[in-house]
């Protein structure tokens, strides 16, 4: 029996004898959501943990909430693991006795779970590593503000995967997602594009206000914005190919004062997302032709913001194949399936990918005998703790089992 088959016989009994403490952990951490590059308390929870367990790390990364921690082990180069630790600015709906005491911010997208089963993984490995050396090491990135505001960027521009921070250069990096639409204890993931890249969108159309009872003195943006809003809609429909992906969402709309008067402004918001690079420029030059010459036949203007969000997620093919394989090795291997087609989410763990060979993978979050749960981003939503000792599992053994050469 190798060395890492005996670590790996240790890991249940490890995940056991903590389980009930990172649940509670969890709870607290979904109690009090913070939002992005202001995750001070859950920082501050994450490096007393890893105090308690002796675990080095650097803290004050990426503008100041991020950690990055490390155990040695036997190689040149590392493993890197990734959890995200921010919150949502959403209303929470939930009234079970860890619901948000922040009004208006909850953990409505996992990372209270993500940020708990890494922490678990960090333990296990820690109490494995005190009397075995580790055959890889492993670096635990827990990254703040992943919600739009490029946590993972800053964690890369920091220095934490070339071994300029902490341990040596990563080799290979593992994150994961609770997927609502997976069944519970299932694993999932694909090669190349898994999620995609966004484009924010703003237009603002101006026109000439007035008296809602006299339209034909003004230029009405309202009328300007509807009709934008349905024709970029030819963007998908017209514009793209039937087997490529663009998905086109404008979500907001502000505009007006009150019931009897034509606004001079309108301003419309939303997001576009895309697969392919060429996609991406296609749809935003069309965007820009399309809205222009809609706010010229009604006699307004437009500007137009367009800016460039998260890269797509691109999984490298070869970490791919090491996660199938150790997934295999690791649970019932009926639980281990084949992502079919990309999702059109974005993610900031593409940044992690543009510069190591990376593997996010989805994390079955649905429990047994349901076919649907609250989906991530919903006021109602919260993680499935029977999902933690498969994550942790996972993430051990990804950081023992994968083959740096």
């Amino acid at each position: 029996m190798t060395d890492v088959q005996n670590l790996m016989e240790a890991i249940d009994g490890s995940i056991d004898a903590i389980i009930e403490d990172l649940i509670e952990i969890r709870r607290d951490i979904h109690t009090h959501p913070e939002l992005g590059y202001n995750e001070t308390r859950t920082s501050k929870l994450i490096q007393t943990f890893l105090d308690d367990a002796s675990i080095e790390y650097v803290p004050d990364l990426a503008k100041g909430t991020g950690v990055l921690a490390h155990i040695p082990g036997n190689a040149d180069q590392a493993i890197a693991l990734r959890a995200d630790i921010d919150a949502l600015p959403i209303l929470e709906e939930n009234e079970f006795a860890w619901k948000s005491v922040h009004e208006g911010c909850m953990h409505a997208c996992g990372h209270d779970g993500h940020t708990t089963i890494l922490l678990g993984t960090a333990k296990v490995l820690s109490t494995l590593a005190a009397e075995h050396e580790l055959p890889n090491p492993v670096s635990f990135v827990f990254q703040p503000a992943e919600e739009g505001g490029g946590g993972g960027r800053e964690m890369v521009r920091d220095g934490c995967l070339d071994g300029s921070v902490l341990g040596p250069p990563i080799k290979m990096m593992f994150g994961l997602h609770g997927w609502t639409q997976l069944p519970l204890n299932h694993v999932a993931t694909r090669p190349g594009p898994m999620l995609a890249a966004d484009i924010g969108v703003k237009v603002t159309i101006r026109g000439i206000g007035g008296h809602a009872a006299f339209p034909q003195v003004g230029r009405d943006p309202i009328l300007c914005a509807a009709n934008v809003i349905t024709s970029v809609q030819q963007l998908t429909s017209r514009n793209t190919g039937p087997l490529d992906s663009l998905v086109v969402s404008l979500t907001q709309v502000n505009g007006g004062t009150t019931h009897n008067i034509i606004p001079d402004e309108v301003v419309v918001s939303g997001t576009m997302r895309y697969l392919l690079p060429e996609t991406g420029e296609m749809a935003k030059l069309r965007f820009t032709e399309i809205a222009e010459s809609i706010a010229l036949a009604h006699g307004c203007t437009a500007s137009i913001e367009l800016k460039d969000g998260y890269p797509v997620t691109k999984n490298d093919p070869h970490a791919v194949d090491e996660f199938f394989r150790i997934a295999k090795e690791t649970i019932d291997p009926s639980r281990s399936m084949p992502m079919e087609n990309p999702v059109m989410g974005g993610e900031d763990f593409s940044y992690y990918c543009k510069e190591v060979p990376s593997c996010f993978f989805a994390l079955g979050l649905l429990p047994e005998g349901q076919e649907s749960m609250p989906s991530l981003h919903q006021a109602t939503f919260d993680f499935n703790d029977e999902a933690i000792p498969t994550g942790i599992k996972m993430f051990c053994a990804l950081a023992l089992r994968s083959t740096l050469g």
